[in-house]
């Protein structure tokens, strides 16, 4: 929300109005550009590069002589209730 309100706010200077706009489109372009490049890079790519970064430590963890994944202490209370149940 702030990154749309920011773009709006600056959207008429991009666009140029009044008098003196020939002077300050330039920053208003740059400032709409940057912003929506830094909505994207956050919204899109961070997401899949971690994504990509993710399957890849999964590939290495399968293969022979790999690490062995940690045990996460969710894992051991989950072992703890399924054993509670049994009685």
């Amino acid at each position: 929300m702030t990154t749309m309100a920011a773009l709006m706010g600056t959207l008429p200077i991009a666009i140029g109005f009044g008098a003196g706009a020939d002077s300050r489109r330039g920053l208003g372009l740059a400032v709409v550009g940057g912003l929506l490049f830094s909505q994207v890079v956050t919204l899109y790519i961070t997401p899949v590069y971690y994504v990509y970064l993710d399957k890849l430590q999964a590939k290495f963890r399968r293969r022979p002589g790999g690490r062995k994944p940690e045990a996460r202490p969710e894992d051991r209370l989950n072992e703890v209730a399924l054993a509670g149940r049994d009685h």
